[in-house]
């Protein structure tokens, strides 16, 4: 049993020391240990300690200004090991100019390690990521000049003749996590948070070590008063208790909310089906045009940006949310998916499973259709959606539900960065093309493998706002473009490199191009 303590952020700030390893839990803002995080920096703003520190995450942890965001000063984190930092500027500009050194894993299987290494084992074995830049033999998951130089996180082994990856273990010092109320003997429960995410796998790496638990909550109650199946951690494994004396700014369910019901507690509004949809823009057109390769009683993913901006809301507009269920990498099933900075999170979800659970799910069978953004594709069929120039967003959960799904489908613009595309009326008009184009000769960064996926019987479709591809084992071949789009300007002058040409050539139904319903119910429901 460990010797409980309930102290100030600050005292725990100054017992964390330099070159320590510092796992923290959340996903966005939900779950982050603001008032440890916002201590952390003001210590060593202050005193310039701890520093040399060794940070481990699995999810992206901001909001673009709180989280890990706390910790993205030069000198203070050595070596970033992590999944996704897109909502994290200072981390990304960091990374870019080799001022820390950076590891990427894939989000799931940095859950899956830390439990492995829970457990005793002196690292993990997968095959999420093989042939991936996680692969050695590409990159490592090393993500700038820096990292190059270190030692190998992952290497390639061989088990009953068959290739997997092999993440080594870490050391964990010190692990942060969250709940919502502690009793007097640290047992604590989670009931008012938004996710589950992967608090008991991280608390349990930490004790493996002998590292320190240390846990935020809001409240402290008498012992007796918690229903022990609503404990998420037992008493006897943390260390430290903090209270967030200010859970309006330190404790809030996720960036947007501080707290509300609906997000964590029992209880469904039949009027999510008529929730608001974005206004008709190029972004909603795109995940119009998406949702038709849904079938009934399909499992969804859907990823940041486009698809969990759109997918979701589409789908219940569509009154279609009974015919398929919609999960999030978080661990979250059915309700309405948030998006931006509250990504991970749902209005009146039907169940929250533990994130490596999701993964367990997403990595042993795969869903049966996904829904991504990207940045660039190749002629090979490979994606590029992890880094773009020098900036390093990371994986997330990307590499594992793309490489398992039955389906994929990426959703972006043509090109990108200053594209002018008018959609409306049934139509598409390109009026200025953006200055980055994203079919290329080769991606810079190899994030989804085309033949891997092919030799998995995969289908890969990419769709845009003017035309709609799918990879097939000759290269990626143009089945659908949009009413007003010009084929070999709009589309094939605006590639490095020539695709195929279905024949006949399919056009996107103009009714994605407007704010009618699409018959998706009807649809699926065989009506």
């Amino acid at each position: 049993m460990t010797r409980l303590e309930f102290v100030p952020p600050e005292r725990i700030a100054d017992a964390i020391p330099d070159e320590a390893s510092l796992l923290t839990v959340g996903m966005t803002l939900s779950g982050a240990s603001e008032t440890v995080l916002r201590a952390l920096e003001a210590r060593f703003l202050r005193e310039g300690h701890p520093a040399g520190l060794t940070l481990i995450h699995a999810s992206g942890q901001s909001n673009r200004q709180d989280g890990i965001q706390h910790l993205a000063h030069e000198g203070m984190v050595r070596r970033i090991i992590g999944s996704h930092w897109g909502l994290a500027p200072r981390w990304m500009d960091l990374i870019a100019t080799n001022r820390v050194i950076a590891y990427c894993l894939p989000q799931g299987q940095i859950t899956h390690w830390l439990r492995s290494m829970a457990s005793g084992l002196p690292g993990h074995l997968t095959q999420m990521g093989l042939e991936t830049f996680i692969d050695p033999r590409v990159e490592g998951g090393k993500m700038n000049a820096r990292t190059q130089a270190e030692p190998d996180l992952v290497r390639v082994v061989q088990v009953e003749g068959r290739e997997y990856l092999w993440i080594e273990a870490v050391p964990v010092d010190w692990v942060l996590v969250r709940g919502t109320c502690a009793d007097d003997r640290g047992n604590i429960a989670a009931t008012e948070e938004a996710m589950k995410l992967e608090i008991l796998p991280a608390v349990f790496s930490g004790r493996r070590y002998r590292g320190r638990i240390v846990v935020q909550v809001k409240e402290v109650v008498p012992r007796g008063t918690l229903n022990p199946r609503s404990v998420e951690i037992p008493g006897a494994h943390v260390h430290f208790i903090t209270v967030a004396q200010d859970p309006e700014r330190d404790h809030r369910q996720t960036s947007s909310v501080a707290f509300e019901p609906r997000f964590s507690s029992r209880g469904f509004d039949p009027s999510l089906a008529d929730a608001a949809v974005r206004p008709l823009d190029v972004r909603r057109a795109i995940g119009r045009r998406a949702i038709a390769e849904l079938a009934a009683g399909d499992l969804v993913n859907m990823g940041t940006g486009i698809p969990n901006d759109v997918i979701g809301p589409e789908v219940l507009n569509e009154q279609a949310g009974d015919l398929v269920t919609l999960t999030v990498e978080s661990g979250v099933y059915g309700g309405r998916p948030l998006g931006g900075v509250d990504f991970g999170i749902a209005e009146y979800p039907d169940a929250l499973i533990e994130h490596p659970y999701q993964f367990d799910f997403y990595d042993g069978h795969g869903v049966d259709i996904t829904f991504m953004g990207w940045g660039e594709a190749d002629r090979e069929g490979n994606v590029n959606a992890t880094k773009l120039g020098e900036r390093a967003t990371g994986a997330g959960g990307f590499i594992e539900i793309t490489q398992q799904a039955r389906t994929v489908v990426f959703c972006g613009t043509f090109t990108a960065h200053g594209a002018d595309v008018e959609v409306g009326g049934g139509r598409v008009s390109v009026r200025r093309e953006g200055d980055v184009r994203k079919w290329v000769e080769r991606v810079q960064q190899l994030s989804f493998n085309g033949a891997r996926a092919l030799a998995n019987g995969q289908r890969v479709l990419v769709v845009t706002e003017r035309a709609v591809l799918q990879l097939t084992p000759a290269g990626w071949t143009v089945i659908e473009v949009a009413p007003g789009v010009d084929l070999v300007r709009d589309v094939l002058g605006q590639m490095d490199f020539r695709p195929l040409l279905a024949n006949p050539m399919g056009e996107i139904p103009p009714i994605v191009y407007s704010e009618a319903r699409l018959g998706l119910k009807a649809r699926l429901a065989g009506e």
